[in-house]
């Protein structure tokens, strides 16, 4: 279908997806006689040597990476034009973007697979930075597989705004990465934490009209609570998501395999019957708290929830109690309003 001499050994059959840095083509190996999905550098890229090298060498990186939840990388090399590709392998099926928002177990059960991929690739150093639905890849059989390790780290050379690759991934950046600061595997925590909110919620954890808008968001919006929005979800789930996007990096779990333990130590689906009320509401009471540590910067160390302890409190000033409630909805209805008092900016 295209004239782009891949050294003979592939033939392109048809496009997969565009972006502003790559095309993705279904292709043949001719040599093994498979179908695979080859990333080609956009042409308008091609004369940046940096980049280039760099694209072929995160692609080699990612060709180490070898998991059940994991796109493979079999192959990078130059066209004869002297774009790079990277040959990876074909997933049938669709992707995060157009799954939609899903009941909260089949959310949570793709997001841990996500975070089981991304695990490993966190054991080697690699941060995937730029973790977004149309990354993840749904096959037919249900098995999640993350894609693209090899174009996200050449990203981070390209402004923001060039080729308007950014746009689309905006709601799952960061703050760090929207300021253009430094990242780390919690980076890869944040976005896993965005689209967890988004197939429980329908929408992302800030509405966005310009990429201008996120980093004013960011710092000033508070996200609403998972539960506001989707009342059956489990305390324990919502808590696991907001602490994933929390700020200040130094307060979410600190790497995918964290917020896995996070999910599935609280999720429904492996967490022991719960027939107290009152711990009902000691698990409440854990995520709206977790929530004001997101919202206020403030550390709190979450116990008895299964999740992990957060960096101390920085010393503050006295504030008003919380009014007690006459029953545990009551009380959590309370505490909710009490924080979203306190997390106003002036």
């Amino acid at each position: 279908m295209s004239a782009v001499d891949l050294g003979g050994r592939y033939e392109l059959e048809r496009p997969l997806g565009h972006g502003g840095m790559a095309t993705v083509y279904l292709a043949r190996d001719e040599e093994l006689d498979r179908q695979v999905a080859i990333k080609l550098l956009a042409e308008h890229l091609a004369g940046d040597t940096a980049f280039r090298e760099r694209f072929l060498r995160e692609g080699r990186l990612a060709a180490r990476l070898s998991h059940p939840n994991v796109v493979s990388v079999y192959d990078a090399g130059e066209a004869e034009d002297g774009r790079p590709f990277i040959v990876m392998e074909y997933v049938p099926g669709t992707t995060l973007a157009e799954v939609g928002k899903l009941a909260p177990d089949d959310a949570v059960r793709l997001i841990v697979q996500a975070c089981r991929g991304l695990a490993q690739a966190h054991e080697a150093g690699l941060v995937h930075r730029d973790v977004k639905p149309q990354n993840l890849l749904l096959r037919d059989d249900g098995v999640l597989k993350v894609a693209d390790f090899g174009i996200a780290r050449a990203a981070e050379t390209t402004a923001l705004t060039q080729a308007g690759t950014v746009l689309g991934t905006a709601a799952y950046l960061s703050p760090e990465q929207a300021l253009g600061e430094a990242v780390t595997l919690a980076t890869d925590v944040y976005a896993l934490g965005a689209v967890l909110y988004e197939l429980l919620t329908g929408r992302t954890p800030y509405e966005l009209d310009s990429l201008a808008d996120l980093a004013v968001k960011q710092r000033e919006e508070p996200i609403t609570p998972v539960s506001e929005l989707v009342p059956e979800v489990s305390p324990q789930v919502e808590n696991a998501v907001m602490r994933a996007l929390a700020r200040n990096p130094a307060y979410r779990p600190a790497t995918a395999a964290a917020l896995e333990q996070n999910l599935t130590a609280t999720s429904p689906l492996e967490a022991p019957a719960r027939p107290a009320d009152h711990h009902r509401f000691w698990w409440a009471l854990a995520a709206v708290v977790t929530v004001a540590a997101i919202a206020s910067g403030i550390a709190v160390a979450i116990t008895g929830t299964g999740g992990s302890k957060a960096p101390p409190a920085p010393p503050r000033t006295a504030v008003q109690p919380i009014p007690r409630g006459a029953d545990a909805q009551q009380q959590a209805r309370n505490i909710a309003a009490w924080l979203r008092a306190r997390s106003a900016r002036p």
